[in-house]
């Protein structure tokens, strides 16, 4: 094979695995997937036959047609699929059908900048050389529908509940079979606070791995229940009244072996780099909104009374903190980490996850001072108790992460100049388009009386 001599020892020893598994199982068809920008899943198919030439060079793709990538004069990229993420798909029955996760290229093989995955590669290597990798274990929530026409829900369940209120037990239990298959742990799953709304927790794993195993999970919980004849959705609030749909997401730092967040002499038992990590996130945590939180919707949650955090504080048991450090069990040092409760699950997961490691390391190379624990409800508190704590707010709409994102330079440098101007660029126009609708509320509160 010719082209293995261009390959690392490993990726050839990879990339000889995936041809013998598309031969000996008889595999018709390998799915390649990417994202753009703003998170969505792309996919093109190719047979076997061109697997690997696949592997050797890439293949070829208008890069103008995908949401951020390129103009149209200079459109062509190069998708180059990762052997390590092989997979065979469960929902396909008929067919035999496999994917692999692809690093998007310049035609002379330089990384793209638009690529989120390069992205989250390139700001993991800069935690590399200060001697970390990162953690994460997302907790994403998502509701289910009748279908995708409105938001009639299949049950009245609530938190932790079971049948019969809790009706999607095997549309919950499907995906779990169809995300294990793919070599994706799941640690537990329940119903939610909301009516429908649902929880499937994915064991932590190294950030690269969960960015891939989060697109991949929300597919899966789409196609099972489109499967059931119902629809999923990551919509962060989308009935009113209700709890909207978060991704809290757990978080750490190793050195090698040993969890970077663990101090024994400490009294919460965080080391330094924590706390430089927490008062990072918590500095920063205004600029970076518009990347945790990048939809018009994503504010409809982001509101007081709904158990999503707005004030900017942390605490160990406090939940309406935006960082919560759960509690140390002895002999579980390795389990030391904090959680960051403001994301939702329609994020870009690698961009999410590369904003909020760049805020975290910021904390810890400056040596950012950690604020008081918050031990109060923080929602019960007056504007002046707050203000008297130092305690800040998430942007409450759209438009005030925009202006806040515009000046970030930690948010510049962690995304890229491509990335961070054509996010701005892409978020104002949806902004434009919001404010610029006449919306039921409008017609029933104003028509009448107007």
């Amino acid at each position: 094979m010719i082209f293995l001599a261009k390959m690392t020892v490993s990726n050839q020893r990879d990339a000889e695995y995936v041809l013998k598994q598309v031969r000996d199982k008889n595999i018709q068809f390998i799915r390649l997937w990417f994202t753009d920008v703003l998170g969505v899943l792309k996919s093109f198919a190719i047979s076997p036959a061109e697997l690997e030439l696949a592997f050797e060079e890439g293949m070829g793709f208008d890069g103008s047609s995908i949401e951020g990538f390129t103009r149209i004069e200079e459109s062509d990229m190069v998708a180059k699929p990762d052997p390590t993420t092989f997979t065979l798909l469960p929902w396909s029955k008929d067919v035999k059908v496999a994917r692999m996760f692809c690093d998007i290229q310049l035609p002379d093989g330089s990384p793209f900048d638009g690529d989120p995955r390069y992205i989250l590669k390139r700001n993991l290597e800069r935690a590399a050389e200060m001697g970390y990798t990162m953690y994460v274990g997302p907790e994403l929530e998502y509701f289910y529908f009748k279908d995708s026409n409105g938001t009639e829900v299949l049950d009245k369940g609530g938190y932790f509940d079971l049948t019969p209120l809790d009706l999607a037990t095997p549309f919950r239990r499907d995906t779990i079979f169809a995300l294990e298959s793919m070599g994706i742990t799941v640690e537990y799953s329940h119903h939610e606070v909301a009516p429908s709304q649902h929880e499937i927790d994915l064991r932590y794993a190294d950030a690269l791995t969960m960015a891939d195993n989060v697109m991949a999970y929300r597919l899966a919980v789409k196609e099972i229940a489109q499967e059931h004849g119902i629809y999923a959705t990551f919509m962060p609030k989308p009935i009113y009244g209700e709890n909207g749909s978060g991704m809290h997401t757990h978080q750490s730092l190793f050195k090698g072996d040993k969890n970077a967040f663990f101090d024994p002499k400490d009294k919460h038992h965080l080391s330094k780099d924590a706390k430089g990590y927490i008062a990072g996130i918590l500095k920063h945590a205004p600029e970076i909104t518009l990347v945790l939180n990048q939809w018009v919707n994503s504010y409809k949650r982001l509101v007081p009374g709904y158990e999503a955090p707005v004030y900017i504080c942390w605490s160990r048991r406090n939940r309406s903190a935006l960082v919560r450090v759960p509690m140390y069990k002895p002999g579980k040092e390795a389990a030391t980490r904090i959680e960051l409760r403001s994301p939702d699950p329609a994020c870009n997961p690698y961009l999410a996850f590369a904003v909020m490691l760049a805020a975290g390391l910021e904390g810890i190379e400056r040596n950012y001072e950690l604020p008081p624990e918050a031990s109060n409800n923080i929602y019960e508190m007056t504007d002046e108790e707050r203000l008297a704590a130092g305690i800040g707010s998430l942007p409450g709409s759209l438009k005030e992460a925009i202006q806040l994102a515009e000046g970030s330079t930690l948010l510049r440098k962690a995304l890229g100049d491509h990335v961070f101007e054509y996010l701005l660029r892409n978020k104002k126009a949806e902004w434009d388009a919001y404010r610029t609708q006449v919306t039921e509320y409008e017609i029933k509160r104003y028509l009448p009386i107007l």
